[in-house]
């Protein structure tokens, strides 16, 4: 029987994931099936904080290839992150969580602001705590805000899902089929192949915190309980092998 490895985690969901086959907008039927997944690992008395992208609505990269000020263009992905964030928490308490979005911009009609300290009292509550609007700042993703956010709030994990690949491969699974599906990697290993897990910055911001990364994918219910419990589904990333 597998046994519960991880007691706060921090769920990172791209903005894709939110879409589902269709690759923009929402999808009704994946944010429910994120819901449900969870509020299994809820169930459990997991410690819950989700880190959601905004690639689905808007991406800053494509801005500034449109000549749009890079700043400018990073703002209006983070208030992306807010959309996505509130159609979650809403899909969560439709189905009896009790959730609290934080942002890193201040919208109080919406959102409350980001407090690291708040944010830890609504997770010992057991509550659902999505972190919106990035870091708050421009440059940077929301791979970095996840593993910001894991080290402020001390979480045992990061469990990063994906709607496309089940894990971390040597290249693209799908246009290449010689890559390799890895198990196990060190945050190293990752930034010095090059291996599009997550940025380098977020990449670097784990290793030196010793925060574990599980790469999984999102697609198939029941995942994000597989690995919590610790089962091997996907690759795990760490600091040293």
């Amino acid at each position: 029987m597998s046994v519960q490895q991880y007691n706060r985690i921090v769920l990172k969901l791209s903005g894709e994931a939110m879409a589902g086959e269709k690759g923009f907008g929402l999808s009704p039927e994946i944010i429910k099936s994120v819901a449900n997944q969870v509020k299994e690992v809820v169930d459990l008395g997991v410690e819950v904080a989700v880190v959601v992208g905004g690639g689905n609505i808007w991406r800053g990269k494509i801005g500034s290839e449109m000549g749009m000020d890079r700043a400018t263009a990073d703002y209006m992905g983070m208030l992306a992150t807010v959309m996505n964030s509130l159609a979650l928490q809403d899909s969560l308490e439709k189905q009896g969580v009790e959730t609290r979005v934080l942002s890193s911009i201040e919208m109080r009609q919406v959102a409350e602001p980001y407090i690291r300290r708040r944010a830890i009292r609504h997770l010992e509550k057991k509550r659902v705590v999505i972190f919106a609007a990035g870091t708050g700042n421009p440059y940077f993703s929301t791979d970095t805000t996840a593993a910001l956010r894991a080290a402020e709030i001390e979480a045992d994990v990061i469990l990063m899902a994906k709607n496309n690949v089940d894990g971390v491969y040597s290249a693209d699974p799908k246009t290449d089929s010689a890559a390799i599906k890895y198990e196990e990697l060190s945050y190293f290993e990752v930034i010095q192949q090059g291996l599009q897990v997550m940025d380098s910055t977020a990449s670097t911001l784990c290793m030196d915190n010793d925060i574990p990364l599980v790469v999984f994918s999102i697609m198939e219910n029941g995942n994000i309980k597989r690995a919590v419990l610790g089962d091997k589904i996907g690759t795990v990333v760490r600091r040293t092998l």
